[in-house]
């Protein structure tokens, strides 16, 4: 059953229905949300505020076959309200040190792990490198890159919830994608390392 019949459903009473829509659509959000958010109980409160806002205003939704775009713009705005009431902002890059021991036996971690057994460990320092990384750069980077390369969404579907113009998409990715290369740079690793392109 498609989202617009479970909307009309909906909207004439049969609660249900949007039962089937939260189970639907409340993992690939919660990804989005936690990858954007990096934390896991934020992510699951911001799912939850995202889906009472959907629940709220979906009497209100016109266009029902853009029911994917709509809750995805609102799951961003609860995002984007809860990363300004708890950040002061991304880290400047240049703030990373390259000598921190800590960083020089994570990057050992890492690439010791990435042969035998240990392969899901390095899988999983892998994640955490990234969510790392994510986590440095330019939020409206980070949306982007989230919603391209995790979730697999068209230039055209981000456009649309982003609601900025096509190139300003493409460049927001580039330049967050670069500022993560540098990261991962100023961390010691390379794509060897990471076993990921970017």
């Amino acid at each position: 059953m498609t989202d617009e019949l479970l909307i009309e459903k909906f909207l004439k009473g049969q609660t249900d229905a949007f039962n089937t829509l939260v189970w639907r659509w409340e993992k690939p959000l919660y990804n989005f949300i936690l990858r954007y958010l990096g934390d896991s109980d934020k992510a699951k409160d911001v799912l939850q505020n995202t889906f009472i806002r959907a629940y709220k205003s979906l009497p209100k939704l016109k266009d029902r076959s853009r029911f994917a775009t709509w809750i995805y713009q609102i799951a961003l705005n609860q995002c984007h309200d809860c990363w300004k009431a708890s950040q002061s902002g991304h880290l400047n890059l240049s703030e990373l040190d390259n000598d921190d021991p800590d960083k020089k036996y994570e990057r050992l971690t890492l690439i010791d792990s990435a042969h035998g057994p240990e392969k899901s460990a390095h899988n999983n320092d892998l994640a955490e490198y990234l969510r790392r990384a994510l986590m440095l750069i330019p939020e409206e980077q980070r949306v982007v890159i989230i919603m391209k390369e995790y979730h697999g969404l068209k230039f055209t579907e981000i456009e649309a919830i982003l609601q900025v113009p096509i190139n300003t998409v493409k460049s927001r990715l580039y330049y967050g994608l670069s500022a993560m290369q540098k990261i991962f740079k100023q961390w010691g690793l390379d794509r060897e390392d990471l076993r990921y392109e970017v």
